[in-house]
């Protein structure tokens, strides 16, 4: 097999680490150390680790890759910016037309496999370490585990067949190993139900936050679902309902704000801190319409608008609509529809794209409606669906409404979770993106596409495929 010396997909061996602190996941780089003399002490492997968190922090994954690849991508929100300059790789991204050299494709490719090669490097060199708190170091491997394993999964959703690397590299001369993302899910299930052996239930003070044994757990669970594997999927699930870890909160509005962040229904969020550090998050700009939004900072002009589609998917008595979900520009003036937007990111910004939410990745509701999932059409599975609902004040039972069992969770997950970053996700897992985003971008864009024209995976960053000529095979174009 050919060597690959491209340093977009094996980051350099001088990996980029940050030094630890309040808010551990978000503290940005300081420094660069050399591997070779730096992991050595308790201290070092903690810096290390939050290192990996940071990069989960960063625009290249959940900072802003991961909203553009799973929101933009999906009916839920269209590119606001306009079709030219800038904006067209994002229109691109909303049209299924993006190109092999985007920037967002590269940069969510290259963002990813920094993380995996941060996350390689602790798991290396843990094994041979002589720490002083040996309980720390497999707390640490744990929450390695469950951080490349997330990174995996969201690569594979994204590009499908994608290379997979488990060891620390130590040159720019490493072997390249496409394979299928079944196979990434098949390894990544087993690294989580190690972590999920070796993380705690839960943390406190500044430590609230890390990856938990729930966190492990919920994203075996997603993992199995996608792999078709519902069985292993119920079991990893229910072991999350019966830790007895995690509510859903009364009031949904509850859930969001840097106020409610880290609550009794969250069990994994990417962690930020506005203060002009660059540790802080984008949402509240990505999706503000204007400046009384963003605290009077930013641009007030949000890249990504909800669709008709998403909005006309609620029942008017549904309290998330306008009870988290969204907003109106003119707060004033309640009947002036039209002008909604996705208000769960509402933070006052401290700079343009510093703002203190958090991002939630994982929270309880998820974990019910998944457990429906793995369960099918069962009484049990339509009981965790009507929870969902009744925390949303609907009162009609899920077996009542029309439509197939699939359909409805489909419809109630996208309810609950819009600008969560798991719309597109769902509709490919289940099996209905081509024929769905066909008529919604036909209805709403007037446009005229089959579900061929609905791409299932983006492209490979074309710099990759040209820096391993046949190691990496491109996805259809």
């Amino acid at each position: 097999m050919k060597t690959f010396k491209s340093l977009l997909l094996i980051v350099s061996v001088l990996t980029l680490l940050v030094s630890c602190g309040d808010d551990f996941t978000v503290l940005a780089p300081q420094s660069e150390r050399n591997v070779e003399n730096f992991y050595q002490t308790d201290t070092d492997f903690i810096t290390g680790i939050n290192g990996a968190y940071a990069g989960l922090a960063g625009n290249n994954a959940y900072g802003r890759a991961y909203a553009l690849a799973f929101e933009m991508r999906s009916d839920n929100f269209a590119n606001g910016g306009g079709a030219t300059g800038l904006a067209e790789s994002l229109l691109r991204i909303n049209h299924f037309t993006e190109l092999t050299t985007a920037p967002e494709v590269e940069d969510t490719w290259a963002g990813g496999y920094e993380i995996i090669a941060r996350a390689n490097t602790i798991l290396s060199r843990l094994e041979g370490a002589s720490l002083d708190n040996p309980a720390l170091g497999q707390r640490i491997r744990g929450e390695a585990l469950f951080i490349r394993s997330l990174v995996y999964y969201n690569l594979a959703v994204i590009f499908g067949n994608i290379a997979i690397q488990l060891d620390e590299v130590t040159t720019p001369n490493v072997d390249i190993n496409q394979v299928s993302a079944d196979v990434i899910y098949d390894q990544i299930a087993g690294d989580l139900a190690e972590a999920e052996g070796l993380l705690p239930d839960s943390y406190g003070g500044a430590d609230i936050g890390r990856a938990t044994s729930g966190a492990a757990a919920t994203l075996l669970g997603l993992v199995q679902l996608t792999n078709g594997n519902n069985g292993e999927a119920e079991a990893a699930l229910r072991r999350v309902v019966n830790s007895g870890q995690y509510v859903l909160l009364p009031n949904y509005a509850d859930l969001w704000g840097a106020e409610n962040e880290n609550n009794d229904e969250s069990i994994f969020e990417i962690q930020y801190k506005a203060g002009g550090q660059g540790t802080g998050s984008s949402f509240t700009e990505y999706f503000s319409p204007d400046f009384s939004v963003s605290g009077g900072v930013g641009g007030g002009n949000a890249p990504q608008t909800l669709s008709d589609d998403a909005l006309a998917a609620f029942e008017e008595e549904d309290e998330r609509y306008f009870g988290g979900s969204f907003g109106y520009t003119t707060p004033d003036d309640p009947e002036d529809e039209g002008n909604e937007y996705l208000s769960k990111y509402d933070g006052v910004q401290f700079d343009a794209f510093d703002a203190d939410n958090n991002f939630i990745v994982f929270r309880y509701a998820d974990v019910l409606l998944m457990l429906a999932e793995a369960l099918g059409d069962t009484p049990e599975a339509n009981a965790l669906i009507n929870q969902v609902r009744a925390r949303a004040g609907l009162t009609t039972p899920v077996e009542s409404l029309p439509g197939s069992f699939e359909e409805k969770l489909l419809l109630e997950r996208r309810r609950e979770f819009v600008g969560e970053n798991k719309r597109w996700p769902d509709l490919k897992r289940f099996g209905v993106a081509q024929p769905v985003l066909a008529e919604q971008l036909n209805e709403d864009e007037n446009l005229s596409y089959t579900a061929d024209d609905i791409r299932l995976l983006y492209p490979i960053p074309q710099r990759e495929i040209d820096s391993a000529p046949g190691e990496l095979e491109q996805n259809p174009l």
